[in-house]
């Protein structure tokens, strides 16, 4: 959420443990499993929203979904 001095701040915490199959998956797997888990656990907060909304990540190894992968 910006607030008044522009600054973002989060709005919500949420933690949930890996499965045993979970921990096997790649790095950017997990990364990207975290931002889904997020969105299915606040969906009821996001299907009401009246303004769009961003999710930000830092973590470099999500840049493997944004490039176009060559497929054998």
């Amino acid at each position: 959420m910006e607030c008044k001095d522009k600054k973002w701040r989060p709005v919500a915490f949420f933690s949930k443990s890996l499965n045993e199959t979970e921990r096997n998956y790649e790095i950017y797997d997990k990364e990207i499993l975290v931002v889904i888990r997020g969105l299915e656990n606040w969906k009821h907060l996001s299907e009401d929203a009246k303004d769009k909304f961003k999710v930000w990540i830092d973590h470099k190894n999500l840049e493997y979904f944004r490039k176009i992968q060559k497929l054998n």
